[in-house]
Formats: C-alpha cells, structure tokens, sequence
C-alpha cells in the first residue's frame, strides 16, 4: 500500500466548538481504493488529529483487513522481499567528497 492508493478529502464540520468550526476545514475522510475501505474523523478541532483518526478507523475495517491479508497472501515472504530489495543493483552507496554527497560507482 502507498499513499497514492489513498484518496483524501477534507470538509467543515458543524456541531460545538461555534466559529471556528465554521473557518477550518478540519474534518477528514480516507478512501483507500483498492479496498474501497473508508475512514472518517470530525471530532477533533485539528486536522492533524483528525487525519490518524481516519486512518485508523479505515485500516480497521473489514473490507481493508481482507484487502491485505490477500496482499500478504499472494506476494513474496518478507524474507523474499528484503533479499530482492537488498540486491547489489538496488543499492546506492554515497560518500563525503570535499563536504558534499556523491554518489559511488559500484
């Protein structure tokens, strides 16, 4: 899963909390695609709380947790995935030449 298999959407709240609910976008809704998982937040007065909230609740969902465990299922072990991914070609070494970054020739 990536970020870009989320969609998020953020709205104005009503209910307590008076004019400033009325300015701030802070409610939060996540739609994870694949899954078609959702997760929605409006309590909180911050965004940024708002948004984990959502997240949360959509990872708990029963539509995500099927959607991963075949992720899980149909894919390399983890052990698989960390040798491919630790492959010589997959790696980028860097050194400090003269206080800057470059990048080493393998």
């Amino acid at each position: 899963m990536t970020k870009d298999d989320c969609e998020w959407q953020y709205f104005r709240v009503g209910g307590n909390g008076g004019q400033k609910q009325n300015k701030t976008s802070s409610g939060a809704r996540v739609i994870h695609h694949p899954s078609g998982a959702r997760g929605e937040s409006r309590e909180q007065r911050s965004q940024l709380q708002n948004r984990k909230a959502a997240f949360k609740r959509m990872v708990e969902t029963p539509q995500f947790k099927v959607w991963i465990n075949r992720q899980l299922a149909s894919g390399p072990t983890p052990e698989e995935r960390v040798a491919q991914e630790m492959a010589p070609q997959n790696l980028k070494i860097e050194t400090r030449v003269n206080g800057k970054w470059t990048e080493q020739d393998s």
